[in-house]
């Protein structure tokens, strides 16, 4: 799905998804031969876990620290 479908679905706004990506808390599933970025329903999944978190009061970038462990 594109980045407003998936953005809707995950209840942030287009410009909240634009900045996940920008900080490098999301990366899309799949980029078409166009730039085109795409979205599954993984990655929405993981949109509303970064609202919820953020929401009750976490920094983006603790946010981001956090999944940058789970990588490790």
């Amino acid at each position: 799905m594109s980045i407003g479908q998936a953005a809707e679905k995950a209840g942030v706004s287009r410009q909240s998804l634009q900045y996940y990506l920008m900080v490098g808390l999301l990366e899309p599933t799949d980029v078409t031969s166009t730039g085109r970025r795409l979205f599954d329903k993984k990655a929405v999944e993981r949109i509303r876990l970064i609202k919820r978190l953020n929401d009750s009061g976490y920094p983006l970038r603790a946010i981001r620290e956090l999944f940058m462990e789970g990588r490790g």
